[in-house]
């Protein structure tokens, strides 16, 4: 079982969107037996607050429940319990190394880098375009998923498609 962890800054935007949106497309696949998928916050600003409103109500748009989806914080123990932890920026980094200094750093990937991007997942809190976000999330879980169930007999395109989340396949 690959057990992965999104994070960003409070948990409330990025980071549970992305936690959702793969716990999705991997059960479009059919293999969410082989998944732990969760995510958690570099701050403690927005501890045990729900997904924020407009995050929320995108999801459900799309049929996606995170009603009961609280923050929380990363803990040392996540390094220990999760194969993958996925930043959603650069800034989420610095904050993670200022946490924890010693972590593991293979473990430990901007999102973005699995489509071949140096660049962060625009923070909807402050560009207000949600669907920009929800589209760039959607192209790191594709290139995730792509990294890690091609050998396991998936093709790009059913990997695609169960990521997208705007149209049928």
């Amino acid at each position: 079982m690959e057990k992965i962890l999104f994070v960003c800054h409070g948990n409330i935007c990025r980071s549970p969107m992305a936690e959702f949106l793969c716990k999705e497309a991997v059960k479009r696949l059919g293999c969410q037996n082989k998944f732990e998928i969760a995510s958690a916050a570099v701050s403690q600003e927005e501890i045990g607050n729900g997904v924020y409103p407009p995050v929320r109500d995108l999801l459900t748009r799309i049929g996606i429940d995170c009603s009961k989806k609280k923050a929380r914080q990363i803990t040392l123990k996540d390094f220990d319990h999760y194969d993958l932890i996925i930043l959603m920026d650069s800034l989420n980094l610095r904050y993670l190394k200022a946490l924890f200094p010693e972590f593991p750093k293979e473990k430990v990937k901007l999102l973005l880098s699995y489509i071949n991007s140096s660049a962060d997942v625009d923070d909807p809190w402050y560009t207000r375009d949600f669907e920009r976000t929800q589209n760039e999330i959607s192209k790191g879980i594709t290139g995730l998923l792509t990294a890690l169930l091609t050998n396991d007999g998936f093709t790009r395109l059913q990997i695609e498609c169960s990521c997208n989340f705007d149209k049928k396949c």
